[in-house]
């Protein structure tokens, strides 16, 4: 306690004032003499006052009292504990408003070295003059992304061991981290130190933890002139590293998934296709669901191979949509690659391929259309087998469309299955249409309810006369798209087979009907 008069001279205190604020002495202006004291009559705070015990500073709540003479008593409270607490909450809510500014950032993108980089510049923005994230690597030259104050976010490569650093190469194992002050910032080696940085003074290497695995290890580094990681601090990089790792560990995974499932996309997606046995080839394909590439739909081009004179085209529709009907797309597609020395003979083929879906956990079926094309002197020879598959369509010179009557059951639902076999031949500037039901049940119309259906489809077709095979199969992809627009629908898939028109055809004359032989 002390009390100053009406002027503010000190004039009184008791012993307790006297041993905390000493150069408080009768006489002196109170306000001049202790830095932070209220300037006025109201309550403050003030800070720095070493304690009764002469150990570290003190903080004390500064209440007066005002007398009817001017005199004022001075009363001090200490609130060392409160304000130390009120400054912990400010601390833990920075912290945590940072800790979730920081998730956010990071889990932004799922690109590793972006991913890596804006770490990186989060870290150097709150706890480190620099930043080296590394990645494990099973080689000598590890991948990392080193982060500096003041500068952009750079991709290196460390050829180094590692172990010069200690704990280093147990964090990238995900072992617990050393305790900074057991790092020696003098004994740092020249790689770890980013040029231009100047004297280390201190070092914190703490791991990575990510999705069951280590996603790498992350080393902050301070300047000489700034003050060491404290204990606190270092929990807090651990807890950065905590969500820095799993937003690379998600990153990586993501990026692990996307190559494989390109890989399989590949394998999975209609081939381009390319002129064959003297015929023109053109595909289309439109999966039902926007959000994936592939479905049930499929075709592929098998070139003549040895001593057969005869390319096979086919095409399928897998019942049902999406992922799941694209992987039984791939085992059938593979299972007629095994079949193809057998092309020749359809019904075998197609046996063979029912007995193997018969014996496999799928419980779908699948609808098809095989066609062995032949080039012939002036044309092309086509023979065509449908099993439970759309009849293909035939679009003469003269624009006529002609429906191939070639009949069969669907494969993989009967132990037996019955086809027929149909022979036609293509004159030159004559096509063949093969295509599966999403083009014919695509429904859209004024009311959205109506199907394209076969009618549109057979008109559609008479003005694609004499027209290349690309062109006809763009124009009835075109039309059906269109006709469902934004609408749902089933997997589309087309595939022409034309006769190019050639100098060496120009005695056949073009408008020649061909000829249907069953076999």
């Amino acid at each position: 306690m002390l009390v100053t008069d009406a002027g503010g001279r000190v004039v009184a205190r008791n012993a307790v004032a006297e041993q905390l604020l000493p150069e408080a002495a009768p006489g002196v202006v109170l306000a001049g003499a202790i830095t932070g004291w209220p300037v006025g009559l109201h309550d403050g705070v003030i800070e720095g006052v070493r304690g009764a015990d002469d150990s570290w500073e003190r903080s004390y709540a500064v209440h007066p009292v005002t007398h009817d003479d001017g005199t004022v008593t001075w009363w001090l409270t200490e609130n060392t504990e409160a304000r130390l607490a009120e400054t912990a909450l400010r601390t833990e809510r920075r912290r945590a408003q940072f800790l979730a500014e920081a998730s956010t950032a990071l889990l932004g993108s799922l690109n590793l070295q972006r991913c890596m980089q804006v770490a990186g510049k989060l870290a150097v923005q709150h706890l480190a003059d620099a930043a080296l994230l590394i990645t494990p690597a099973a080689e000598r030259r590890v991948p990392a992304v080193l982060c500096v104050r003041g500068r952009e976010p750079e991709q290196i490569e460390l050829a180094a061991d590692l172990a010069e650093v200690p704990g280093l190469a147990e964090a990238l194992q995900g072992f617990p981290p050393v305790p900074s002050r057991w790092i020696d910032p003098a004994s740092a080696p020249a790689w770890l130190i980013p040029p231009g940085f100047g004297d280390v003074g201190s070092i914190v290497v703490t791991p990575l933890p990510g999705h069951g695995v280590p996603a790498g290890a992350l080393v902050l580094l301070r300047k000489a002139e700034r003050a060491a990681f404290s204990e606190d601090e270092e929990i807090f990089a651990r807890l950065f590293a905590a969500r820095s790792g799993v937003a690379m560990s998600a990153a990586r995974m993501f990026a692990q998934q996307s190559s494989i499932t390109e890989t399989l996309m590949r394998e999975l997606l209609p081939p381009v296709l390319h002129e064959v046995a003297g015929a023109e080839l053109a595909g289309r394909y439109r999966a039902a669901l926007d959000s994936e590439r592939v479905g049930g739909d499929f075709y592929d081009v098998y070139p003549a191979a040895g001593d057969s004179p005869e390319s096979l085209v086919v095409l399928g529709d897998v019942c049902g949509k999406g992922v799941e009907a694209a992987v039984l797309t791939g085992k059938v597609r593979n299972t007629l690659h095994a079949l193809l020395p057998l092309a020749s003979d359809h019904h075998r083929v197609l046996s063979m391929l029912n007995d193997a879906l018969l014996s496999s956990h799928h419980t779908r079926f699948v609808t098809l259309a095989l066609a062995s094309v032949s080039q012939l002197a002036a044309g092309l020879r086509l023979r065509l087998t449908c099993a439970g598959h759309l009849p293909p369509l035939i679009v003469r010179a003269s624009g006529a469309v002609e429906v191939v009557e070639t009949v069969g059951t669907v494969v993989g639902v009967l132990p037996e299955i019955d086809t027929t076999t149909v022979e036609v031949t293509l004159e030159p500037g004559e096509a063949c249409l093969l295509y599966t039901d999403g083009i014919t049940e695509a429904r859209g119309g004024p009311l959205g309810d109506q199907m394209f259906g076969e009618e549109r489809l057979h008109e559609a077709l008479t003005r694609c006369a004499g027209m290349p095979a690309e062109a006809i199969a763009e124009h009835v992809h075109m039309l059906a798209a269109e006709w469902a627009r934004e609408r749902e629908h089933d997997d589309m898939a087309v595939v022409v087979i034309a006769a190019p028109r050639g100098q060496h055809l120009s005695a056949v004359g073009g408008s020649g009907r061909g000829r249907y032989t069953a076999a």
